[in-house]
């Protein structure tokens, strides 16, 4: 999993919704890269104040994150699924 959307939706329909969302506004979301509490890296996806995404996984190193979320912010709108 390279992204999850952070929360869970009451319906299938809203999950789509916020899905295709992102993929549409994915290449202009703001990036961020973290460390969690674990010490690992993450990234969080922001539009205005609203996170949109995070990181599927941890990474070990901060430039690893960067490179992931680099992908996806590149990569979100060629996805498969909704």
């Amino acid at each position: 999993m390279a992204a999850w959307a952070g929360e869970t939706f009451a319906s299938e329909s809203n999950a789509r919704r916020a899905a295709l969302a992102f993929k549409a506004g994915a290449a202009t979301a703001s990036y961020e890269v973290y460390a969690d509490t674990g010490g690992n890296w993450r990234w969080r996806a922001r539009r205005a104040s609203d996170k949109v995404a995070a990181s599927g996984e941890s990474f070990d190193s901060k430039s690893n994150a960067e490179r992931a979320a680099v992908n996806v912010r590149d990569n979100a709108r060629y996805a498969p699924g909704p």
